[in-house]
């Protein structure tokens, strides 16, 4: 009796920390746990051990309150998304060049077995309880949703980017379903990953004794259909098209949607019955219910809806897949962003503009356009275009994304980097990223709920994204193309945002001293990733401009450090000399001195500050356990702090007060600051050695991990924006101040955790073989995007799908050294794990490299890799064939 309460007890407590016993399968509850009497787990924070042990594995399936908050981009990069949620039901949807995060129309899937009195229900899980009060209509009682209608019973969600899959069940039905969702994402291939279009594949397994009929269907409003214009529905081969047509003034309106089969028995209604309140859902649950093959010709206009029905057969044991194919077009938007500058652009080349490889259908033809255009547009004409190439190539696009897909989770890695990694890839299919229409990148930071949030590429948010560069070479060098030519002027100051469309801009305020020198790293990363000499030699002129135009702004005294005032990815400037920053410059002077040496160039004075630069901030600024800042604000060119040029900084009385005292507002000083040796990780993800000495490196970062993670947050003090990370939580503050010296009003942001920085920190520390210092950063990240509170394909910062996360993809080579230098033809390998299966991708071709027992080997999946020599921990070591 005592172990039976005692189990009793421990589940009411457990229920009480949120975690369900439902996600507790196989654990065996009795008087101890874990060698533990229950006494000593209260007295060890039970709470904090129930939740360590007890939660859900990376990598693993989610199910019961897990699945609340899932919803799994489906789309192609720069051409729109919508998302397949937990349950299995469509939300998100974002088809017109701009995120619709609560854009949840009325579509969904059903199924009717003859015969059988519960046999009918759509297919999806139970409605999560958060939808049925708080969102947006639910006070009105959910008008215009499906929710009143049944459903399966229990759903499991599992995924192997791009596709993610959802078991249904219900003891209802003698069935077995699956719903495969997902939509081409292929390496190196940016076109076939970049198309309008997404499937739901619905497998059905008869698992009972007696033959089935059945009647699948898939449903639809118009959603398409807003405003005055009165929206139509056409017909397509297998299915239906929802349409909206734009108006001369207002051409951005146009839209099609199409939904079909591959299964020339459907049956197409399109058009729900017409009327008030709620008949067109009433009537079509009707013909669901009856398991009727409704058929319905197109009319004029002022369809409220469409279907379409699959009827089929199913003999015991047999199995039978239902391929809904869906794609969109909406040629035009109203996108715009910023005014064309006077300035001249594109310095040190004539032909800068066209001497690079542009991606769109015009070659080295630039497309001028005065709004955005989704590169989509150049490639198909119309919706039926896109259709006719979804359907004729979907076998090889599932296939070669399959291969991806294959490649990429047979890695031996550890599962929490694997999830985080591939959770973050998601960002690539979400709205946040753009392609225009001559088929280069232009990216928001992410996305708010109804419109971008912070546009323009933003150089100093992107330097952190490590997977566009390795899975999609061509379109980040299409980055480097606006940031050279046309945001950069011939003086070599450098906008952070690009224009939309990309064009000549204005240039009327700072640069950002992360972003501008990141970028002359990036150009080297590029150039070993491509191998393409005659690349660098276009551009290697204004990466020249551009390194001089930062000496000559925030170096004037030629010291190897930035003093003067620089603004950086906090919205703020850092006056004097800092870790952060510093590490920057000293990584773009190595880099320009290995491009220019390779071109000849002289390149004396970039060797000359960088030497000035490593022993001063070696000595200057490191306080012998992690790099700090000396705050300056006196005796610089720059005009004191109050004049000066800046984003949000006001002095008001109160704030000179502080000046007088501390110095300008926004600073860090001795602060432990995360990103505090950022350009030296930057440095790594680019080819380049450590700017500075290894061991304060990796001394810098051990203090960031002691001082900055911190496993509870509750009594954690955050004024700024708390919802990243809050409450019992986990996660790595951007600063502390563990010796002392915290400002008044230290820089913005300060006490907030950001999914990028965590990532690059445990990259970092990786790459500098503490391990598991960097895994337990992962852990504590990945907890808080389990699905209960957070969508774990979703990772948030100044907006949804934030593109910093993407800093997740450099813990691969973090923890294996894997990379192919294109230049030299030569695969590294430094693994802190011992042996390993990894992913690999690069220019030409992906697969895997495996590594045991000190041997390498290398597995193409697809494309090619040509690889001449292998070292490994910089000794060459043949590889096995």
């Amino acid at each position: 009796m005592k172990k039976n309460s005692n189990r009793r007890l421990f589940l009411k407590n457990l229920g009480a920390t949120g975690l369900g016993a439902s996600i507790l399968p196989g654990i065996l509850f009795t008087q101890k746990v874990n060698g533990q009497n229950s006494a000593e787990l209260k007295n060890k924070e039970s709470k904090e051990y129930i939740l360590r042990k007890k939660k859900r594995e990376y990598n693993a399936p989610y199910f019961g309150e897990l699945l609340g908050k899932i919803a799994y981009p489906i789309g192609g990069m720069g051409a729109g998304m919508f998302c397949l949620e937990g349950t299995g039901s469509i939300s998100h949807m974002s088809i017109r060049h701009r995120p619709e995060l609560y854009h949840t129309p009325n579509m969904f899937a059903a199924i009717a077995v003859k015969g059988i009195e519960k046999g009918v229900k759509v297919l999806e899980g139970p409605v999560p309880d958060w939808k049925l009060f708080g969102p947006r209509g639910t006070a009105n009682g959910g008008h215009g949703s499906n929710f009143g209608l049944p459903r399966f019973k229990k759903a499991i969600f599992k995924t192997n980017f791009p596709f993610a899959s959802i078991n249904l069940e219900d003891e209802d039905l003698p069935l077995d379903v699956e719903l495969l969702g997902w939509s081409p994402f292929i390496p190196t291939d940016e076109d076939n990953s970049g198309l309008p279009v997404g499937a739901l594949e619905y497998k059905f397994v008869n698992t009972g004794n007696e033959r089935l009929e059945v009647v699948f269907s898939y449903n639809s409003e118009n959603f398409v259909q807003f405003g005055e214009n009165k929206g139509s529905i056409n017909g397509i081969a297998n299915g239906f098209i929802l349409n909206q047509k734009g108006k001369e003034e207002k051409a951005h309106l146009s839209g099609h949607f199409a939904v079909f089969t591959d299964d020339d028995n459907t049956v197409v209604d399109h058009c729900w019955f017409r009327g008030g309140w709620f008949d067109p859902l009433t009537m079509v649950w009707d013909t669901i219910k009856e398991a009727r093959l409704k058929s319905n010709e197109p009319v004029a206009e002022g369809a409220p809806g469409a279907s379409l029905f699959v009827p089929f057969e199913l003999e015991p044991g047999e199995e039978r897949t239902v391929r809904v194919m869906m794609a969109w077009y909406v040629p035009e938007s109203d996108l715009k962003f910023g005014e064309i500058g006077e300035d001249e652009a594109c310095a040190g080349s004539p032909n800068c503009c066209t001497s690079f490889t542009t991606l769109g259908p015009g070659g080295d033809q630039q497309h001028t356009e005065l709004t955005y255009k989704p590169w989509y547009a150049s490639k198909f004409k119309n919706i039926d275009e896109v259709t006719a190439y979804w359907k004729k190539n979907y076998k090889e696009l599932h296939d070669k994304s399959r291969l991806f897909s294959d490649a990429f989770y047979s890695s031996s890695l550890p599962p929490e980097v694997l999830e985080a990694v591939a959770a973050n890839l998601t960002i690539l299919k979400s709205p946040t990223v753009m392609r225009q229409y001559d088929g280069r990148l232009w990216n928001w930071e992410g996305c708010s709920d109804d419109w971008g949030c912070c546009h323009g590429s933003c150089t100093h948010v992107w330097n952190y994204a490590q997977a566009i560069p390795h899975l999609f070479p061509a379109l980040e060098r299409s980055l480097r193309h606006a940031e050279y030519c046309e945001d950069q002027n011939t003086e070599g100051h450098q906008v952070f945002r690009s224009n939309l469309p990309i064009s000549p801009t204005t240039h009327d305020f700072h640069a950002a001293a992360d972003g501008q020198l990141g970028g002359i790293m990036k150009v080297h990363r590029e150039w070993r990733i491509s191998g393409d000499k005659e690349w660098l030699e276009n551009i290697y002129p204004m990466v020249k401009t551009s390194i001089d135009y930062c000496i000559r702004t925030w170096d004037p005294g030629r010291k190897g450090v930035l003093e003067e005032p620089h603004h950086n990815t906090y919205d703020i400037e850092f006056w004097g000399p800092d870790g952060m920053c510093t590490s920057f410059y000293l990584g773009a002077l190595l880099a320009i001195s290995k491009m220019g040496g390779f071109l000849k160039e002289d390149v004396s004075l970039y060797k000359e500050l960088y030497v000035k630069g490593k022993k001063y901030m070696e000595t200057e600024l490191y306080n012998g356990e992690y790099f700090i800042q000396d705050i300056q604000w006196t005796g610089l060119e720059a005009p004191n702090p109050v004049e000066a040029q800046s984003f949000h900084t006001e002095y008001s009385e109160e704030a000179l007060a502080v000046l007088r005292e501390e110095g300008p507002k926004y600073q860090y000083g001795k602060g432990c600051l995360s990103d505090g040796i950022l350009g030296g990780w930057i440095a790594n993800m680019c080819g380049l050695e450590d700017p500075v000495d290894k061991e304060k490196i990796r001394s810098h970062l051990m203090a960031v991990h002691k001082y900055n993670l911190k496993p509870d947050l509750t009594d954690h003090i955050n004024p700024q924006r708390p919802t990243y990370a809050l409450g019992n939580e986990g996660g790595l503050l951007l600063c502390s101040w563990p010796k002392g010296g915290k400002l008044s009003l230290p820089f913005v942001y300060s006490n907030e955790v950001w999914t990028g920085i965590e990532y690059q920190v445990a990259s970092h520390l990786m790459l500098m073989g503490q391990v598991e210092e960097g895994l337990e950063i992962v852990r504590f990240c990945r907890d808080r995007y389990d699905g209960r509170v957070r969508n774990p394909f979703n990772e948030y910062e100044c907006g949804a799908w934030y593109g910093r996360a993407l800093a997740s993809y450099g813990m691969i080579e973090g923890l294996t050294g894997v990379r192919y230098d294109a230049v030299d033809k030569v695969l590294h390998i430094d693994s802190k794990i011992g042996d390993f299966t990894s992913f690999i991708s690069t220019e030409k071709g992906f697969g895997t490299v495996e590594f045991h027992n000190g041997q390498p080997s290398l597995d193409i999946a697809m494309g090619e890799i040509d690889v001449k020599k292998v070292l490994v921990s910089g000794q060459e070591v043949k590889l096995k064939v």
